[in-house]
This record gives structure tokens, sequence and C-alpha cells, in this order.
């Protein structure tokens, strides 16, 4: 397949809100074990293996978004990751923190040194293998957000139950996590970010319908934070990407106060993807456009008509970069994501850029 080269200034140009002379791609994420499978080659045990073995992941893993189009390629790890006891979110497991003890006694300040004893080599590696290709560069940071690890520590349904019998201690909950969340992005953009292009994080606040929270808490415990975040990423002259899934209309006025310079997440179930670029296009640039039920259930053919109209539709609207609504995970079929791929180059191709 026939792709153009990386440049990744268009990238930037379409996050400055602008529409660039080609329209770039962008994923918040392919899954190793997706282009393992597309590839027929070891990608998931390469990244927990040995120094060499890393190193081999991460030319693989730059080599597929070059090979498949793309100017940029996402990398992050996440921060609950290094949460001792977490997994409430992720796993399913049992809330670590229960009571405001719990949340006192929890230890804060020792995260972030462990977030990088565990996570250096492999920001360093990925830096070593985009730095020396001239055209692309990273998108990502420190991984998940802040509502998201809020609920790895005590759970959804916890969280739900506390937000009304223990309202001081889901703010010191709120509080501490943020303020992790400080130190460790300013650490990253300090020492790790120099192959990152774009900065970003993904926090899902909503679902089909509605919030997962009531506005007022998400106003009170959660925008502030995201606020202090892309404060620091904007310091270091980068722009930042809000990643969130769901119906949340309802706080994006809050959401844009915030500074973000784009954002990412549609389903075509909560509205069309051009209903956000309508109402939100003139101030953002919005990623995405292509429903993941689409890559999985529709055929080639009908994968690639919804490009070729999804990008009539929203490339005039300032910043616009396409690729799915939500990820690429191993179960999406290889055909439904090189129809869309190959949809968009052949545009992308035709544009001359």
């Amino acid at each position: 397949m026939k792709t153009p080269e990386p440049n990744y200034r268009y990238f930037l140009e379409a996050m400055a809100n602008k529409t660039p002379a080609r329209m770039p791609l962008y994923e918040h994420h392919i899954d190793a074990g997706f282009m393992e499978k597309v590839l027929d080659r070891p990608m998931t045990a390469l990244l927990d293996g040995s120094t060499a073995e890393k190193k081999e992941f991460f030319r693989r893993y730059v080599d597929f978004w070059r090979d498949c189009g793309y100017d940029i390629v996402t990398f992050e790890r996440g921060i609950p990751l290094s949460c001792p006891g977490s997994g409430a979110l992720r796993n399913h497991s049992e809330p670590v923190l229960r009571t405001p003890g719990d949340v006192d006694a929890y230890p804060w300040d020792k995260i972030e040194d462990w977030y990088f004893q565990q996570n250096a080599e492999y920001f360093e590696l990925f830096a070593e293998e985009v730095l020396k290709r001239d055209g692309i560069r990273g998108v990502g940071g420190p991984g998940y957000g802040i509502f998201e690890t809020v609920q790895d520590l005590v759970s959804y349904m916890e969280l739900c139950y506390l937000i009304y019998d223990e309202p001081e201690m889901v703010s010191a909950l709120f509080a501490r996590v943020t303020d992790l969340y400080v130190r460790i992005w300013s650490r990253f953009l300090r020492d790790y970010a120099a192959p990152y292009c774009v900065c970003r994080m993904g926090d899902d606040l909503g679902f089909k319908s509605q919030t997962l929270l009531p506005h007022d808490v998400i106003r009170r415990e959660i925008v502030p934070g995201y606020k202090r975040i892309v404060d620091l990423v904007h310091a270091s002259g980068r722009p930042f990407i809000l990643h969130c899934c769901g119906n949340i209309f309802e706080i994006m006025e809050d959401l844009l106060s915030t500074g973000i310079d784009a954002k990412h997440s549609n389903e075509d179930d909560i509205a069309p993807f051009h209903r956000w670029v309508e109402l939100y296009g003139s101030r953002i640039c919005n990623l995405g456009g292509i429903d993941m039920n689409i890559l999985c259930l529709d055929t080639p053919e009908e994968i690639g008509r919804k490009v070729r109209a999804a990008i009539e539709e929203n490339i005039g609207f300032g910043g616009f970069a396409l690729g799915c609504g939500n990820s690429i995970p191993d179960y999406i079929p290889p055909e439904g994501f090189f129809a869309m791929n190959r949809a968009a180059n052949e545009f992308r191709l035709r544009q001359g850029a």
C-alpha cells in the first residue's frame, strides 16, 4: 500500500486548528496484539523482554505506524500501574482505598519515583527510535487520567457512594491524585518529552446517555486538575489532546475552558462525528470520525465509502485528523482497519503535499 512520506508538521497545523495541505491521520492507540496479528511476528512479548528485545519492539512499532501513513506514533505508560493495590477499574479487583484513613496512609510521595523506575527505559527507547526519523514524532505521555486513576483505587461503584457518604474523602482523594499527576507530568516533560510533538490525556467521563458523575462533581474535582496538566504541557511548547469517551456535551464548555487544543473519541450512537465538528470545530481540532463498530462490522467497500464521506464532510472545518473514533484493539478485523487506512491514504496522496 502506497502512503505519503511522514511529516508530523501537518499534524501540528491541525492541532493549531488550521487545515494543513495534507490531512493527517490519528489513532489513539494501535494495540501491539493487533500489529502482531498483521505482521505475524512477535510484538507483545518483546515489550516485556530484555533491553534488546524492547529496542526491537520499538523498531517494529514505529515502522508499523510509518508504513500505514501516520505522521505521528502514540505511546504512553499508565500511571495507575505504579499505584500499589490499584486495579479496581482495570481488573475489577477490590478497592485499595475505602476510608479517609486509607487515603492519608497511602504512599503518595513514593509513586512518582516508582513510576519512573518502572517506565524510564520505555520512554528512553521510544525516544531513541523516534528521534532518528525526520518526519515522525510521538503523541502521548504518562497514561490514563485523573478520574480513571481514582476509579482504579476505589472502584466506580464505591466512588458513587463516597460522593454522598464521604464527600471530604472524595475531595482529598481527587486532590492527591491530581497532585501526583502534576508531579509525574512535570518530570516527564523535563526529562522524557523530547520525541513528543503533542501530549495528551485519556480520561473517559461519560457513556452513551450522560456523564458518569454529576456535572458539579466533574467541575469541582476533575476539571481544575485537567487545567493544571494542560498548563504544564503548554508551558513546554506543546499542544494538548483530551481523549474522552461518552456523552459529555453538558460539560464540554468546562473542558474547553482548560485550554485543550483537541478532542478525540466519537461514537455514532451518541452523535455523528460531524456534530462535534460543527459545535466545536471553530475552537479546537477534532480527531477521529470512523466509529469502531464500522471497522468491526462493515465490509471494506462500505468502510471506504464512509471514510470518503467523512473526509468530504469535515475537512474544511479547521483542525481535523481522520481515524477510528476510539482505538485499534487486537479484535478489530485487519481488513476493516486497512480499508479505512487505504481510503484515507488514497485521498492524502491525491492532495499531493
